[in-house]
């Protein structure tokens, strides 16, 4: 048993003699570097996707259309968010590998460069945001007289706090970057924390505040993202900054850097199609769901809550990998990153067990959190249905959320983006409108529908994480230069 347990989770298994090229740490070591930097990320990951929990529990009191209709605002909202979701790629792998190369002064170049984009893009998004609005919700498949006003509405008000929201989501990413993982835990979980009291004060109004509903619910979260933005900015300019690695200064010369630049839309370009990659199959995915009706959208939304809850712990563990990976290969120490991210893989499968396990056990009280009335018994036996397959997404979803995240460490930006090309963008949504077509059309079982949609999703997670594995198994990403 030791033996075995030690083929898996030694360091030694992992890195064959062949390619060690200088000396390797054991493996309780090994470990613990990881998990200092894995810890924080996984605490504010989870805390923020618990809180993000409640903020749709707290939605649910107004009823079942009222989680429809904020969930309808997801997709259109990401797909808003996944330039700066790619440049923030770009950022983390840059920052990782200047600080193993001990370049300080090219990693704050970086950051400021792309806080300067941040801030141009996300005004016009913003301005895009509020035009196309109405005409964005009903792509989505809101439904006039039941989700659509409510999903204009939170849409709009989140529009207004973008800015404050992608100038956070860049400091954080760069603080990431260099294993800061403390600090963007402590402005996340502060900045959801504050949202939530809000929501508590907003949505059904508590003594002198207004009862808003789900416009109380949009306000709360733009106030939490405000919050979140004073706090990453103070992380940069504040008088503690000089002491930590990234810091800048508003008296510095602010003009872009020709190389910073091009550092940046080299590793985020391709990112960029991964995301776009992605939000297009995740936006078509959503219309098709949507189009089952509102009770079976309710029903995915709630299921959607404690999946995205279980990708964060492989997300966080993710972060850490990626971090570890920049930095290892910024020292000239490939197989060192090869080993940071099987670390990382290993740990994120065992967390994967456990949270398929929890699943399985106590899927009806789960869901049950959302559901206040008997009028809500059909989205509950939905749901409680899909939590199956919620339970069989967690192994494959961890290792593919972690091996993809290292790549990305590495600067191999392009394979990434064609694997979500193939699966994402292609695999899912095509699977998904045949179950909806063939079952849900022709045969009129919008509940095997719902079912064979999650199915369309778990083939494009075991995909996802099989090409992942292979291409980093293969090592050709060591020698890309960032």
């Amino acid at each position: 048993m030791q033996t075995l347990f030690n083929r898996f989770f030694g360091v030694e298994a992992m890195l064959p003699k062949d390619r060690v090229a200088g000396e390797v740490p054991g493996t309780k070591e090994a470990y613990r570097n990881l998990t200092d930097i894995a810890i924080p990320s996984v605490m504010e990951m989870v805390m923020m996707s618990l809180i993000g929990m409640i903020d749709t529990i707290m939605v649910s009191t107004i009823g079942t259309d009222a989680i429809a209709a904020v969930g309808l605002v997801g997709q259109p909202r990401m797909l808003m968010l996944c330039v700066f979701f790619a440049m923030n790629t770009g950022v983390t792998a840059i920052v990782a590998r200047r600080k193993g190369q001990g370049r300080q002064a090219d990693a704050n170049t970086t950051l400021k460069n792309s806080l300067m984009i941040t801030l141009g893009i996300s005004l016009l998004m913003m301005a895009l945001g509020l035009m196309f609005s109405i005409n964005l919700m009903r792509f989505a498949g809101a439904e006039p007289g039941r989700t659509l006003e409510d999903a204009d509405t939170y849409f709009r008000i989140l529009m207004y706090a973008l800015p404050c929201n992608a100038l956070s989501m860049c400091i954080c990413a760069a603080q990431r970057g260099v294993g800061n993982t403390k600090l963007t835990m402590y402005v996340n979980i502060t900045s959801n924390l504050v949202n939530v009291l809000f929501n508590w004060l907003l949505i059904n109004g508590v003594g002198p505040f207004p009862r808003l509903g789900v416009q109380g619910a949009a306000i709360a979260t733009a106030i939490g993202m405000g919050v979140g933005f004073v706090l990453s900015m103070i992380s940069l300019f504040g008088a503690r900054a000089g002491d930590t690695f990234l810091h800048l200064s508003l008296r510095e010369r602010w003009r872009f850097d020709r190389e910073a630049v091009s550092g940046i839309a080299k590793i985020g370009g391709s990112a960029m199609i991964e995301q776009i990659a992605m939000r297009i199959g995740f936006f078509s995915y959503a219309k098709i769901v949507a189009g089952l009706g509102t009770d079976a959208f309710a029903a995915h939304q709630i299921c959607s809550q404690f999946l995205t809850l279980s990708f964060t712990f492989g997300d966080g563990i993710g972060i850490a990998g990626t971090s570890l990976v920049g930095q290892m290969l910024g020292r000239k120490r490939p197989d060192l990153a090869q080993m940071y991210g099987k670390i990382a893989q290993r740990l994120a499968l065992v967390t994967a067990i456990v949270i398929a396990s929890c699943v399985v056990l106590f899927r009806e009280p789960l869901v049950g959190m959302f559901i206040h009335s008997d009028d809500g018994q059909n989205v509950r036996d939905l749901a409680c249905r899909v939590m199956i397959i919620v339970a069989a997404f967690q192994p494959f979803q961890t290792s593919a959320v972690v091996i993809s995240g290292a790549l990305r460490g590495a600067g191999d930006t392009k394979y990434v983006a064609r694997v979500m090309l193939l699966t994402v963008t292609c695999m899912r949504p095509l699977i998904g409108l045949l179950a909806v077509y063939v079952i849900g059309t022709r045969m009129g079982l919008n509940e095997l529908a719902l079912l064979g949609c999650w199915g369309a999703s778990l083939v494009d997670m075991i995909t996802r994480m099989t090409l992942c594995m292979r291409r980093f198994n293969s090592g050709k990403w060591h020698d890309i230069r960032v």
